[in-house]
């Protein structure tokens, strides 16, 4: 199994470690419910270097991120983060990640850890254009420093001013005394907090200056389990879940990522038109258990006549509201909050309530 620069950290502190994405990396340290709460309420690090990073350059670049990716690109400004998708000729989802304009022609395309292979295959087959491109993601590490007391936490570390960096926005400063760290406002756990791209050599120097600086505040290292929970909560898609190569935008919910403007001639562009005009059968929703049970990836979902009408695709019981709670797609009809559903559960049929997400508000 591959490894990060603080798997032996992990393994010291005793976290519970599973291959995920080829990578050894931790599940869990002292449970997911502490960590989440935690993150919650607090602050905690999360070692995510096994997501994959490409850089962009030259002045092909935007015409190689307009063909590649669904969002409009050429309204992202030098310094901000754009989320967005690469979508594959059928309207299908083939990845989504983050987009960083680093320059007027360079860009880091942020991807997901089990598909960098598949999606720098694919970048290499799209790049008719001649843009400069490069898989930088063996030579990059990632923390996400998450929760309340990230930006306190983190402020100590830097001269550079947290406050001057807005959502989905990114600065180069120096951090711990490591130079040309980029600090980026974003995170996947709806509890705010800032996501640290490095050298991998320097990696231990950041990590231990985050623990002393944090200490105050109770930080402690969180898992991959509790980070699942987090961004479920949120109602945030995960990839090979509630995405994939057979969903589109449209049906995620992901139609405001998907710009049909003049110009943005994306792959896949003209089954997505066709959808929006026609219209989806089915809809990704947020909905709550209101029975004891866990609804869990794969259980059938049903109307009141136990007739089937969707799937779920990403199930567990929230930590905040100590409840089930989950994503799943279903028949448009059914997809409007308030609306009953069941969850098929061991044969039975537990009621949930279609809910306007996020469900940790």
């Amino acid at each position: 199994m591959k490894t990060t620069a603080f798997t032996d950290i992990h393994i010291a502190l005793g976290a519970k470690m599973h291959e995920f994405a080829g990578y050894n990396m931790p599940i869990e340290y002292s449970g997911i419910i502490d960590e989440h709460m935690t993150v919650v309420n607090g602050v905690g690090v999360f070692d995510v270097s096994h997501m994959g990073e490409f850089w962009v350059k030259g002045p092909k670049a935007l015409e190689f991120i307009q063909k590649v990716t669904s969002n409009d690109a050429s309204k992202l400004p030098v310094g901000k983060v754009q989320y967005t998708c690469f979508p594959n000729e059928l309207g299908g989802i083939k990845d989504d990640l983050l987009l960083y304009r680093y320059g007027p022609e360079k860009y880091m395309l942020v991807v997901n850890a089990a598909n960098i292979e598949k999606d720098w295959e694919w970048c290499l087959k799209q790049n008719s254009m001649g843009a400069v491109i490069e898989d930088a993601s063996a030579h990059t590490a990632l923390l996400a420093l998450q929760g309340p007391k990230a930006k306190a936490t983190l402020q100590k570390l830097t001269d550079t001013d947290l406050d001057s960096i807005p959502y989905y926005a990114f600065t180069t400063g120096k951090v711990a005394g490591v130079e040309q760290v980029i600090i980026s406002n974003t995170g996947y756990t709806g509890a705010g907090g800032f996501e640290l791209y490095f050298y991998p050599e320097e990696g231990i120097r950041i990590w231990n200056a985050l623990f002393e600086a944090g200490a105050e505040f109770g930080i402690k290292p969180i898992g991959l389990g509790a980070r699942d929970t987090l961004r479920l909560e949120m109602g945030f898609c995960l990839y090979g879940n509630d995405l994939d190569e057979t969903t589109t935008p449209l049906e995620a919910g992901l139609g405001w990522i998907t710009k049909l403007t003049d110009g943005n001639n994306f792959v896949g562009r003209e089954i997505i038109e066709k959808q929006k005009s026609d219209g989806v059968t089915r809809k990704l929703c947020g909905f709550t258990l209101l029975e004891k049970g866990i609804p869990r990836h794969g259980y059938e979902i049903v109307n009141m006549d136990e007739e089937p009408i969707g799937v779920v695709t990403s199930g567990t019981i929230s930590p905040v509201l100590k409840t089930g709670i989950g994503l799943g797609y279903v028949k448009p009809e059914f997809a409007k909050a308030g609306t009953v559903i069941g969850i098929r559960v061991r044969n039975k049929s537990l009621k949930a309530e279609v809910t306007q997400l996020p469900f940790r508000k």
